[in-house]
């Protein structure tokens, strides 16, 4: 029976030993000689499906050796990426029983894990590899996506791509059959066979260990190459080529047309130079594939979380209880994380801006704008070190005095970081109370201004007249913090009067791949924190002593034993007009940003209200957003025009902004 014709065989045809059900699908015994008697006395081809865990590779080895035994061909593809039984993981590969193993003959890449994601990818793989299997028995080891919407999809889809005649269904006792009304209407043979009792999925790590090892094993003998991004066209999902960071570690694969010459594995991505662990190769490709397979931290193959991902959502409004007036209300209060930061919008969309930003695991907050803080504890005013104000409108810097008073009996300094004439702002309102009990220990601020690349620092401190001058410093790139953690940096914008927008941006984050130093055997030590340190501050030159006593560069050690991972920025801008100069100043400073907090205080329909008031429109801050490429944006000081129904404000923002973040809440008008 050829495969074309077995394509449209009925799956009611029975067979001798099958046993007898009215139920479908008729039931198979387990046993390799059995099966291969019922539906493979001929040579055809047979997908089996299956949930993980119930033996599927284990059933598709037993049948190849019992086949090959007999003298017949039999050929595998594995079309399960993230578990593959042989070959290459993060691909669909075609393999031979040969001697009790399975020699590969052929891979088509996927540079992903996750069959259910990229389905479509993975059912076109296999169809280019079944149409070079011609003679001889042909399994295909399905993945375990066998629920919603992914499972229904892909097995239809493998049966035509694979031009398959059998499917054998693997099931535990007792326990419903995967899709079964999928099952019911492929036009093939359909049986199910009971899985093993011994059957069981190995763990996560076993599962991740089994992938990497077999991953590890193609790049045996690989050698580094160097490929210019310029001359490399990207397919896939590939990451922003302004972060070299995410790229490090990245499955890729070198196409010719469709077809895989090679994977391989990202070393760095260093300007426009791409280095590459691949095979050595004779061939020449320009199409590198790139989507979410990658070396992670603990030195395991695995799938990269999108950049995107981090935990997000709309808090009620904070005065919602027993009498509050309608007046209060302040929205909806956008609360999440940034890479290192947990962040909350702390008066809402509509209320006072005041964003506050905690660094976890550690007893400090930073505060962008000083709107009402009276929401906020005042526990948390003692561990506020950075306060990053836009400009001195009160809605913006109202808060200083909540900020004031709970510092009272705080000795630690906090510093003040604004436009030209902050230090007078802050020492009138220091002024503005009367400090004769305090002596010598009213609260201490450090007040800086951003003139132009100049930080001016201000010392303001309660019960002392006046402020005054510390120093002037540069500011090169408008840099206005600079720790070994992160670095925060402004940019002037125009509101008639200045503003500053900023951005904080986390240090790249070091991870030893543990797999590396076990290898080299390299025991754990000071030395590796040094080696982070040096990279930190960029002495790559540096020689680095080693348990063993020899000594190696600083940038070698880094290549072979460091994944490197971007910190997830984030910005803040509200209060700006919408021109060319102050758009182009925000995308430059948001740029491939993780989090975008911007203004939208205006719909379109009042265009000439944010004119004549030097505001941003929804549409402004969705084109900003767009431009500037975040992952996410978060709009807020919405104008309380749309306090009743801020619905249509999302909407605008949406139509153009494919990032906007929208409480789920709110019903969008179509």
């Amino acid at each position: 029976m050829t495969a074309a014709t077995g394509l449209f065989l009925c799956h009611a045809q029975t067979v001798s030993n099958a046993t007898p059900n009215n139920d479908f699908p008729p039931t198979l015994p387990a046993d390799p000689a059995a099966l291969i008697e019922a539906v493979l006395a001929s040579d055809r081809r047979v997908l089996l499906v299956g949930p993980p865990g119930v033996g599927k590779s284990t059933l598709v080895n037993a049948l190849a050796t019992a086949l090959v035994t007999t003298g017949r061909t039999c050929r595998c593809l594995g079309a399960d990426p993230g578990s593959p039984l042989f070959g290459v993981p993060g691909a669909v590969c075609l393999g031979r029983r040969e001697n009790g193993a399975w020699v590969l003959k052929g891979l088509e890449a996927l540079c992903t894990l996750d069959a259910g994601r990229f389905r479509l990818p993975l059912v076109a793989a296999l169809r280019r590899l079944a149409q070079s299997v011609e003679e001889g028995v042909l399994l295909v080891d399905g993945p375990g996506v066998v629920r919603g919407v992914a499972g229904a999809e892909l097995l239809p889809a493998i049966v035509e791509a694979a031009r398959i005649e059998v499917v054998l269904v693997l099931s535990r006792a007792g326990r419903p059959l995967p899709l079964k009304h999928e099952l019911r209407a492929l036009p093939v043979d359909v049986y199910a066979v009971p899985a093993a009792l011994q059957a069981v999925r190995p763990g996560k790590r076993a599962r991740a260990a089994w992938r990497t090892t077999l991953w590890d094993d193609y790049l045996a003998g690989a050698e580094e190459r160097v490929f210019e991004t310029g001359q490399l066209q990207f397919t896939g999902t590939p990451p922003p080529l302004d972060a070299p960071g995410i790229w490090t570690g990245r499955q890729v694969a070198l196409l010719d047309g469709a077809r895989t010459i090679a994977m391989g594995e990202v070393v760095a991505l260093e300007g426009e130079r791409l280095r590459v662990r691949i095979p050595a190769i004779n061939e020449t490709a320009n199409t590198l594939l790139v989507r979410d397979a990658a070396r992670l931290t603990d030195g395991r193959l695995g799938s990269t979380p999108r950049f995107s991902d981090d935990r997000f959502t709309y808090l009620p409004p904070p005065d919602i209880q027993p009498h509050a007036p309608a007046s209060a209300s302040t929205g909806p209060r956008p609360a999440g994380r940034v890479g290192m930061l947990s962040v909350c919008l702390v008066n809402g969309v509509f209320g006072d801006p005041l964003l506050h930003a905690r660094l976890r695991h550690r007893r400090r907050s930073l505060l962008f704008d000083l709107g009402e803080g009276a929401r906020l504890p005042a526990r948390v005013a003692h561990q506020v070190s950075d306060v990053y104000i836009t400009h001195a409108h009160v809605d913006h810097i109202a808060g200083f005095l909540w900020l004031l008073r709970s510092r009272i009996g705080e000795t630690t300094l906090c510093r003040l970081v604004g436009p030209p004439g902050l230090a007078a702002n802050i020492d009138g309102l220091t002024r503005g109370i009367l400090w004769d009990r305090v002596g010598d220990n009213g609260p201490r601020f450090e007040v800086s201004e951003l003139h132009d690349e100049t930080l001016r620092r201000y010392a303001v401190q309660a019960g002392c007249p006046g402020c005054s001058l510390l120093e002037e410093a540069d500011a090169d790139d408008g840099v206005v913090l600079n720790e070994a953690g992160f670095k925060v940096r402004a940019t002037t914008l125009t509101h008639v009067s200045p503003v500053l927008a900023y951005v904080l941006e986390p240090a790249q984050s070091l991870n030893i791949r543990k797999d590396r130093l076990q290898a080299r055997g390299l025991l754990p030590g000071p030395w590796l924190g040094e080696l982070k340190q040096r990279l930190q501050t960029g002495d790559n030159e540096k020689l680095i002593t080693l348990p063993d006593g020899s000594n190696e560069r600083v940038q070698a050690l880094a290549d072979d034993l460091v994944l490197i991972s971007p910190g997830k920025r984030l910005v803040y801008a509200t209060d700006f007009a919408d021109t060319p100069e102050n758009r182009e100043r925000v995308i430059a400073l948001a740029h491939g940003a993780h989090t975008l907090f911007c203004e939208a205080t205006f719909c379109e329909a009042d265009a000439e209200q944010a004119a004549r008031t030097a505001h941003l429109t929804t549409r402004a801050c969705a084109e900003i957003a767009e431009a500037a490429h975040v992952a996410r944006l978060v709009p807020f000081h919405f104008s309380r025009r749309y306090e009743k129904d801020p619905a249509p404000v999302y909407a605008e923002i949406a139509e153009i902004a494919k990032a906007v973040m929208i409480p789920d809440t709110l019903a969008l008008p179509d």
